[in-house]
């Protein structure tokens, strides 16, 4: 869009299927704004051959077709050019889904709409709601019929006005029947077929319900922009809160059924401790979000220490008029401190009605099930009980030696002796110390002594302190404890995620190392990770001995999706702690993760292969067609003009054309040569045999195959250390880089030179010359096969073979003999390929 212009609004009138008006109401809307003296052109209008739609273009201007041609059809299309050349303040478009002409200038029309928009023209436009994306499957599985014409939803939701054209079942079947939609000859086909009464009502349905999403969304928007949190009672919705505890699933389908009656939405939410320390497993999370999911409902996390705020603020957010909640799980004493979660919700629910749903988990039953559960290790449980005799008794001991001592003093002890008590065993052992220790108070310390009877109030109110002592400081220590276990278990739980997930992330071979790592974590004997395929089950992956061949066959399954399932053994069937299951279940996920990836790498692994294969053969083919054909042609000529009768030729002619015969052969010998050893370094047969060898031999052995119009000068000396190499080897890449070097090196500005040199326990031997050199950045791929990199496409062939392998089999060679092999810029300009090999006398050291 261009700078500062202001871009161009986008009305759409939506149907629910042909025939309902959408054209007319749109071209209505045009002759409006006309007769305003708005500047209004009809870019594209498709009346279908429908009378009552063609008349309403008189009045308005018209903007010619394109013609466009495909395959020799002629075919006319929106000019979009033509338009932003006309740039009106309102342009008409039919048919925002329909797939331009090849050949236009856009796949689609709402491309050219957008770029309408972005010139600062307002658009009218139309679309069906069977052409939107999101609902074509449904339209499909309605109907029968797959509509290849689509537009994204966003383009839709992005226009400033979505107007319904909407007319019933059967007055669109009306209509049809008098020929206002198609031709006679049509009528009833699609009457029998699409144009169904039920099919018609299923459609306007998905358009009604579409539209109403968006009317929703653009209400949320605009309560958000103007900062409106007061509840608009414009469509029912309904929030149950969950705590994940085994209520969970009764609130669900208690407010399932109180949503169906309403006709409302149902959402689904848990509200999350800031600490993280919410008191609920992740499984039971997963349960209720199954829950969730089966009844059609969605499922929210919100994380809130005021847990009724929370609530509220989501409520609210969500435009809610509903709020469903479990009765207090506190007993009638707990909620005389605190009235509790659901108490505080109605009180501050403002005009969200709050539906309270009793359960079996209310009252006095969960604190009975906390008494029985002591968060406590054992060996703490029974120091507690030993203490809750122990220390009341020395107590009553001392307090009985010593009678001069006053009874407040005695109280203290016995209050002490309760605290030690409760800090050690937790709640049981403190209310059973408390109790001895009132016992033992009133026995032994008051009057009367000897006697349980309780005379003085203030012996009362001693007893009764004891006990409630007991019990505060035993409530705190055990809340502590199961927090403490919860942290421990959430940071045992979040260590072992970390690392299945950082193994999926980093490890080679993550698979395999992370069902090890689960094997290793849960003492377990095998892990497997299964999938179906084809109606039975195969082992994608596993671990340990024996491992399980179908779901049913383990001692714990996983299920990860409803084809992929994480099956365990389990030495000695020992059974599977629910906290355990946790992070399996995490763990599973990761595995499928894992497969999927490892999939995807081999995937594109082979992907590579096949592209390089590809692009080798076709170099292949050309380099070494080109090459062929050059000396097969020059020995065709020579040999043809050999052997013809009427060709008169003297001594001197027919050498010549023999000694082309012989250099084509040689050049032939040389190409197959490095096609043959380049097939050999990639199959891995070059073995080489490692001998102490010197540069000047090779050199000269390299040297003496070439003819002498050659000249090179040798710097060489005897004196140099021998170099570990195999003699053959390392002839043909001192042979193929010195011809690279003569093909490429210019003669009249410098000669092409060989020289060797020591450096530490490595010898080098350097081939300069003075030709074009490399472009940058290039000295790499001058060792790739059939590269030519040189200011003609050239550089980095060798020689007389021509296909661009010389180079590329000497790399190979060197490698293979534990030596490198690299290219230098010449100074003053040219090529240096300096091939360098360990010294012979150093290879013992």
């Amino acid at each position: 869009m261009e700078q500062g212009r202001k871009r161009g609004e986008l009305r759409i009138y939506l149907g629910a299927a042909p025939g309902v008006g959408k054209t007319y109401a749109m071209l209505n809307e045009a002759h409006r704004r006309a007769g305003r003296g708005t500047d209004v052109v009809a870019g594209f209008i498709e009346d279908h051959g429908r009378a009552k739609t063609a008349a309403l273009l008189d009045g308005l201007e018209v903007l010619p077709r394109a013609e466009k041609s495909h395959r020799g059809v002629a075919l006319t299309e929106f000019d979009v050019d033509g338009l932003l050349a006309r740039r009106p303040e309102v342009a008409v478009v039919d048919e925002l889904a329909h797939t331009n002409a090849p050949g236009s200038r856009n796949e689609k029309r709402w491309q050219d709409v957008e770029e309408l928009l972005d010139a600062g023209i307002t658009v009218l436009s139309t679309v069906n709601v069977q052409h939107l994306d999101s609902l074509n499957d449904v339209v499909e599985t309605i109907t029968g019929v797959r509509q290849r014409e689509t537009v994204p939803d966003d383009v839709v939701r992005r226009a400033g006005q979505v107007e319904l054209v909407d007319i019933t079942p059967q007055a669109l079947r009306r209509r049809m029947a008098h020929g206002n939609v198609y031709p006679a000859e049509r009528v009833d086909a699609a009457l029998g077929n699409y144009f169904r009464t039920g099919n018609l009502t299923a459609l306007r349905e998905l358009a009604l319900l579409w539209l109403a999403d968006q009317v929703d969304v653009a209400l949320r928007r605009y309560r958000a922009e103007e900062q409106i949190t007061a509840t608009w009672e414009t469509r029912e919705r309904v929030v149950v809160a969950v705590t994940g505890g085994p209520e969970s699933e009764t609130l669900i389908r208690r407010a399932r059924r109180i949503a169906a009656r309403a006709g409302a939405e149902l959402q689904v939410v848990h509200v999350l401790r800031g600490d993280g320390l919410s008191g609920t497993s992740p499984r039971a999370l997963g349960r209720a979000r199954e829950v969730a999911d089966a009844v059609g409902a969605s499922f929210h996390t919100v994380v809130g220490d005021d847990v009724p705020e929370a609530l509220l603020e989501f409520a609210r957010a969500a435009d809610a008029t509903q709020l469903v909640l479990g009765t207090s799980r506190r007993s009638r004493w707990a909620r005389i401190f605190d009235e509790g979660i659901g108490s505080t919700t109605v009180q501050e629910s403002g005009p969200v009605d709050v539906h309270m749903v009793t359960h079996d988990e209310a009252g006095t039953r969960r604190l009975l099930k906390n008494l029985a559960r002591n968060p406590l290790s054992a060996t703490r449980q029974a120091w507690g009980w030993m203490l809750a005799v122990v220390l009341p008794s020395l107590v009553t001991v001392l307090a009985t030696t010593w009678a001069d001592v006053a009874v407040s003093t005695d109280v203290v002890g016995y209050f002490l002796a309760t605290t030690v008590v409760a800090l050690v065993g937790g709640m049981a052992p403190s209310i059973a110390a408390a109790l001895l220790a009132g016992g033992l108070f009133n026995f032994f310390l008051t009057e009367p002594r000897y006697s349980l009877m309780v005379t003085d109030p203030e012996n009362v109110v001693t007893l009764v302190g004891m006990v409630l002592v007991g019990v505060l400081v035993a409530f705190t220590v055990d809340r502590a404890a199961r927090l403490a276990e919860q942290a421990a278990r959430a940071g045992t739980e979040a260590a072992l995620l970390t690392s299945y997930a950082r193994t999926v992330l980093t490890h080679p071979a993550p698979l395999a190392r992370l069902l090890e790592k689960v094997a290793e974590n849960f003492g377990l004997t095998s892990v497997a990770l299964l999938e179906r395929v084809d109606d039975s089950w195969r082992v994608a992956a596993s671990t340990g001995g024996d491992p399980c061949r179908r779901p049913d066959e383990s001692d714990v399954d996983i299920e990860v999706t409803e084809d992929a399932h994480l099956s365990l053994r389990r030495a000695g069937k020992r059974p599977l702690p629910a906290a355990d299951r946790v992070v399996l279940e995490g763990a599973a996920g990761q595995a499928l993760l894992a497969l999927r990836q490892q999939r995807m790498a081999d995937g594109a692994r082979e992907a590579q292969r096949r592209a390089d294969a590809t692009q080798l053969r076709t170099a292949l083919l050309s380099a070494v067609g080109h090459d062929l054909r050059t000396p097969l042609a020059s020995i065709k000529a020579s040999v043809s003009s050999l052997r013809a009768p009427d060709l008169q030729l003297s001594p001197d002619d027919t050498g010549e054309l023999l000694a082309g015969v012989e250099e084509s052969a040689d050049r032939l010998t040389q190409l197959v040569d490095n096609l043959l050893d380049s097939s050999r370094l990639a199959t891995g047969a070059v073995t080489p045999r490692l001998h102490p060898v010197g540069y000047d031999e090779v050199v000269a052995r390299a040297l003496a195959g070439l003819d002498g119009r050659h000249h090179i000068d040798l710097d060489i000396s005897e004196r140099l250390p021998r170099v570990m190499a195999d003699p053959g080897l390392i002839e043909r890449v001192v042979a193929n880089v010195v011809q690279n070097a003569l093909k490429y090196g210019r003669p009249d500005e410098g000669r092409i030179r060989v020289g060797a040199s020591a450096h530490a326990s490595r010898v080098e031997l350097r081939v300069v010359d003075h030709g074009p050199g490399l472009p940058a950045g290039a000295d790499e791929d001058a060792f790739a096969p059939f590269e030519r990199l040189g200011e003609h496409g050239e550089r980095g062939d060798a020689g007389p073979g021509g296909v661009g392998l010389g180079l590329s089999v000497a790399q190979g060679f060197v490698d293979a003999m534990r030596g490198t092999i690299r290219a230098e810029d010449t100074p003053g300009g040219g090529l240096t390929i300096v091939v360098s090999l360990p010294a012979a006398d150093r290879q013992g050291d």
